[in-house]
């Protein structure tokens, strides 16, 4: 199965170490990031898609962030 996330989040390093750590457990990037502004927040957000191959059957509780 191809496993896929959306990792978005405050344009900070905490973002960029979000995506880093997602790539070191083996997602892969999927796309170009998205970069927008939050008017509610006032603030910046990035989004990045990540995919991995998994050898799990999908299921609707699979927690993708344990993959």
């Amino acid at each position: 199965m191809l496993a896929y996330r959306l990792l978005t989040g405050e344009d900070s390093s905490a973002f960029c170490h979000k995506v880093t750590e997602a790539l070191s457990k083996g997602w892969v990037l999927h796309g170009s990031p998205a970069y927008g502004f939050d008017a509610a927040s006032g603030k910046m957000r990035c989004a990045q898609a990540v995919v991995k191959d998994v050898s799990e059957s999908y299921r609707p509780e699979l927690k993708l962030g344990s993959l």
